[in-house]
């Protein structure tokens, strides 16, 4: 009998402790379910990017900031072409292929190569000219497909330009260094020249396809031109500071098309900071990585604050008189 309820005590005891050990595991899934639920959706973001140079750096920052803003959390994989289109493209194949949540795409090119692998991956660019040009998007308002994003000129920004060009400068041959294998630049000097012809100034072109022949062709233009106009082509101002130096040294003005440029030695710029439309870019991705628009229904943005910036020292060096109706104010 006391062999009976010995064995029967123990059987109890292994019972009750099954039973603990049971709800001891209950209560471990439970926590461990409920600290998955908390933890943070992680999206994975590529960023293809053609050239190292300010504007285009900028213009990552504030896609970067619209991000950390919205508390999104998210890791980048970034790549640089340093302007090789070969490299560009392997850039691209690595990206789609690496199945990322979205594709941040900073210049022509680089959204160009992206947007010719995917239809699915969600593709949000900046540092774009004419986005319709470039067949990233049907249109401004529409982009119809899964790309959207900033673009890199106001409307106002080169009739604005010329009009400096004829009527403060007094120029009438205006040379052009540009990569005429960058669409982006393509596109923008052929504009230039149409506005520039309507009001009887000429356009002396100078292409490169490297940035290591921007000084020689800068220099080909001495002689033909009173003034230079440097338009947003990465080839060009990747290597600037080649263009400022021949500049200055034939006292030649020089309009740019962005304030980097004009903090880099450029005369002045009817402009808006890149770290804008990257931000405004970045604002664009937080809305489709949380799924409350696709890049289809996003219409496509001019940069938002177009204004008028001058370099101190080159307007200085020039001797020109800044007037009050220019409404400008000098770069920091």
């Amino acid at each position: 009998m006391r062999n009976t309820k010995k064995k029967f005590g123990m059987v109890l005891s292994a019972a009750v402790l099954l039973l603990a050990a049971c709800g001891g595991d209950e209560s471990t899934s439970t926590k461990s379910t409920t600290a998955k639920s908390d933890e943070k959706e992680v999206f994975n973001i590529g960023v293809t990017q053609i050239v190292e140079h300010p504007s285009l750096n900028a213009a990552f920052d504030g896609f970067q900031k619209a991000i950390e803003d919205a508390g999104l959390e998210v890791e980048y994989k970034k790549e640089n072409a340093q302007n090789d289109n070969s490299l560009n493209s392997t850039i691209a194949n690595d990206l789609v292929s690496s199945g990322v949540d979205l594709i941040f795409a900073n210049s022509t090119p680089s959204a160009q190569a992206v947007a010719a692998l995917t239809e699915d991956i969600p593709i949000v660019f900046t540092s774009v000219t004419n986005a319709v040009d470039a067949e990233l998007v049907d249109s401004m308002e529409s982009p119809g497909g899964n790309v959207t994003g900033t673009v890199d000129t106001h409307p106002d920004a080169i009739p604005n330009t010329i009009a400096f060009f004829k009527n403060e400068l007094g120029a009438k041959n205006v040379g052009m260094v540009f990569n005429a294998g960058e669409q982006n630049s393509r596109s923008s000097v052929d504009a230039v020249k149409e506005e520039m012809a309507k009001v009887g100034l000429n356009v002396i072109e100078a292409s490169v396809s490297t940035s290591a022949e921007v000084k020689q062709a800068t220099e080909s233009l001495i002689g033909k031109v009173d003034s230079l106009y440097i338009i947003t082509d990465n080839t060009v101002v990747s290597a600037l500071e080649s263009v400022v130096d021949v500049a200055n040294e034939h006292k030649l003005p020089m309009m740019v098309g962005e304030f980097d440029s004009v903090k880099r030695g450029g005369l002045g710029a009817y402009g808006f900071e890149f770290y804008d439309i990257g931000y405004e870019a970045g604002e664009m991705a937080v809305k489709i990585l949380k799924g409350e628009n696709t890049p289809a229904d996003l219409p496509v943005q001019y940069p938002q604050n177009l204004k008028f910036v001058l370099n101190k020292n080159t307007v200085d060096a020039l001797g020109i008189e800044v007037k009050d109706e220019w409404e400008s104010e000098f770069a920091e």
